[in-house]
């Protein structure tokens, strides 16, 4: 029986008159690649940043690993990861130098090269994070994320502004955090993005959950109503052709 290692029980999250996130509750499971969907607006980065306790909690309850949020926060703290954004960084440090300041932070001793080569960027340890292309710097968000061992990472949009190459060269990483048995909540705005990661997704819509069920099962539910494309699928689109003509092997400076 799989086991739930993150509740969420009708959170809500105000401002003023506005419903950011009206009472949504999921609950995921350990080892789980969790995608949060939704428009912009839809109250996905919020009912994110509630989670991460990076906001308050207006009414409803966030149990991770057991813990209750509400009442030990700094203990939900040492237990999650979330993905920083390249800006957060200080430019005058390598990355290796910004590990170790990060396992500073958090009273552990850590191995930079370890959790560089976790995310193949051990050949960049003695770089700064402004000399690294897009890709390598949301690697080493995730490197960092990774500092105090966690047992959720939290990835906010991790592949937006990467190319095709990019982009599929962190989905690998992402599933192979999964396989080393860390469980991974994400949001993202690219649909092949979640089908392709996601065990689970949950659909939000103006603050609601719409739908939550593993991506092919709302496929197949769709296709049962009778839905048909106005557009007929083509079997290859322009990105096939982008990787086909460049190749799916990452390149980097």
């Amino acid at each position: 029986m799989a086991e739930t290692i993150l509740e969420v029980r009708n959170l809500m999250k105000k401002y003023g008159d506005l419903v950011a996130v009206g009472g949504v509750c999921f609950s995921v499971e350990r080892q789980e690649i969790f995608g949060i969907l939704g428009p912009n607006g839809a109250g996905k980065t919020t009912t994110l940043e509630v989670i991460e306790t990076l906001r308050s909690i207006d009414a409803g309850d966030v149990f991770l690993n057991g813990i209750d949020m509400r009442k030990k926060p700094q203990e939900v703290k040492r237990l999650i990861g979330v993905q920083l954004q390249s800006s957060s960084f200080f430019d005058k440090l390598n990355l290796v130098e910004l590990l170790t300041l990060f396992g500073e932070l958090y009273g552990r001793r850590v191995d930079p090269d370890v959790l560089l080569e976790e995310v193949e960027l051990l050949e960049k340890r003695k770089a700064k994070v402004g000399e690294l292309s897009g890709g390598q710097r949301q690697r080493f968000s995730i490197a960092a994320a990774l500092v105090n061992d966690p047992v959720v990472m939290f990835l906010d949009e991790p592949t937006t502004g990467l190319d095709p190459q990019a982009r599929r060269h962190l989905w690998g990483v992402i599933k192979r955090m999964r396989s080393e048995g860390k469980t991974i909540v994400l949001t993202t705005h690219y649909m092949e993005e979640a089908e392709e990661l996601c065990d689970r997704v949950a659909i939000m819509d103006e603050g609601k959950i719409v739908a939550l069920a593993p991506p092919q099962e709302l496929i197949n539910k769709l296709l049962s109503g009778g839905f048909k494309k106005q557009r007929v699928e083509r079997l290859a689109n322009l990105e096939d052709v982008f990787l086909s003509l460049t190749g799916h092997s990452l390149r980097e400076d």
